[in-house]
């Protein structure tokens, strides 16, 4: 993923090299707010989508934030070795203003079924600058910062991510569902513009490389199958042999994948990575942990709108707490596990998740009670996120030689996104009828208390403790 060599870059920095890294970061940042924004902007749209495209169901809907999300995670791996091959910058910016295009055509889609194809496209664009940005920021800084580095990088996403719902509720309420696309154009083409000059160039090889096109297409269709599963068992019920087909089929073409993943010599993800046990369970976790997360911050619009009644505006605003403690709390965690390792942020970050959804299980009702029932749920959930979804983009790298930083944290991101993926189908199958009940979401706020507490017992198998510590 653009860190191939990234011992080379050690030998050959240059010392106006870390004089000019934090101009890198920020463009870099810049990029992936964007990218990060994106996968969850639309939590807070999809009412507006419902009306705009009132003869489609909700399930056909959830594609519009699934197809992003499938085709994102199934590229990670691929774009990262094309900005090795190609040279990062060229890649990061040609991935920026293909995200970007992709953006203004979701924007001005008329068909459900055009919109989700913008979206696919718009996810081709963010595959290819999210790990080119990565490595950009890491050849700008020596290799002691690195980890801090990777940290900060970690909670621009984790931010954008948290913030999605709550920016995206003004913007639909102001300007509509379109919006929430086209709000990508001015800071993406700054960012663009400032890459020019900002950016510096980095290629290995000859601008060959190979793409696993079987691996892709197998991830693709065994999530996307997942997915499909899911989301229809909440119209067509889970006795359904469609139902049950697509699951068994997503399964099955997934155990495939591992199996061509074997063999083939240059594969989508590379499961040589999870021979290291920190790096596996790191990655267990961050599955489950993203299931959570989407299943969270998805249903606290379907619960805020449809059960308290509140203005879409008015719901932004309620769930905006919890996003603002993110940064905050993953700049400290950051220096924290620097001494003492991550594990102890990782299980303390889940069981707070947990305790969460057992305080939301526990004391919502149908009676609207924000400073009583929802702040305090929200102000947990936030802590919680800000020290757990860092720390495993941390925690996933912290381990891995040099040689495999770039790639470890692609396959760590991608798994999170897979993870994003079953969490929306979840919620939609769970709580996405137009008149959900408390009950509905009580049983969504349980599976998200099992989710986060089966996060922490993964986490308890993570060992990133400085060697002076172990």
């Amino acid at each position: 993923m653009g860190l191939n060599a990234a011992t080379e870059l050690d030998r050959q920095r240059q010392p106006e090299a870390t004089a000019s890294a934090w101009p890198v970061f920020l463009v870099a940042s810049v990029a992936v707010f964007l990218v990060s924004l994106d996968s969850t902007v639309l939590f807070a749209a999809f009412d507006a989508l419902r009306s705009g495209f009132a003869h489609s169901s909700a399930a056909d809907l959830s594609w519009v934030l699934n197809a992003y999300t499938v085709v994102y995670a199934a590229l990670l791996v691929p774009a990262g070795r094309l900005a090795d091959a190609w040279g990062r910058k060229r890649v990061f910016q040609s991935g920026l203003l293909l995200f970007l295009a992709a953006s203004a055509a979701c924007g001005a889609s008329p068909t459900v079924g055009m919109l989700v194809g913008a979206r696919a496209l718009q996810a081709v664009g963010a595959a290819l600058l999210t790990p080119a940005s990565l490595a950009l920021v890491l050849g700008a800084f020596p290799a002691e910062r690195r980890a801090v580095v990777v940290s900060l990088w970690g909670a621009v996403g984790g931010l954008a991510a948290a913030l999605g719902p709550s920016l995206g509720s003004a913007v639909v309420d102001a300007w509509g569902w379109r919006w929430a696309f086209y709000l990508n154009l001015p800071l993406g083409l700054l960012a663009w513009w400032l890459g020019r000059a900002r950016l510096t160039e980095w290629r290995q090889g000859q601008g060959r490389v190979s793409l696993d096109g079987v691996g892709i297409g197998l991830l693709i269709t065994g999530v996307g199958g997942l997915a499909f599963g899911i989301v229809e068992a909440d119209a067509r019920g889970w006795a359904s042999q469609l139902v049950w087909g697509t699951l068994v089929a997503g399964l099955a073409l997934l155990a495939v994948f591992v199996v061509w993943a074997r063999r083939t010599p240059e594969p989508a993800v590379d499961l040589s990575l999870f021979a290291d046990p920190t790096y596996r369970f790191v990655n267990l976790a961050t599955l489950s942990f993203g299931i959570a997360f989407s299943m969270m911050f998805f249903a606290m619009f379907f619960f805020l709108m449809k059960v308290w009644h509140y203005s879409l505006p008015l719901a932004g605003l309620a769930v905006s707490p919890g996003p603002l403690l993110v940064v905050p709390v993953a700049m400290v965690a950051g220096r924290l596990a620097a001494r003492v390792g991550h594990r102890p942020l990782l299980v303390g970050g889940s069981l707070l998740y947990a305790c969460a959804g057992l305080w939301l299980h526990g004391r919502v009702s149908p009676a609207p009670d924000f400073l009583g029932v929802w702040l305090p749920g929200l102000c947990m959930t936030g802590t919680a996120v800000g020290l757990v979804l860092p720390a495993l983009s941390a925690a996933a790298v912290a381990r891995l030689p040099p040689a495999r930083f770039g790639v470890g944290s692609a396959v760590n991101q991608a798994v999170r996104q897979m993870g994003s993926v079953l969490g929306v189908a979840a919620t939609v199958a769970l709580v996405g009828s137009t008149t959900p009940q408390i009950a509905d979401f009580q049983s969504l706020y349980l599976a998200h208390v099992g989710l986060a507490l089966v996060t922490g017992l993964l986490c308890l198998r993570v060992d990133t403790r400085p060697p002076g510590r172990r």
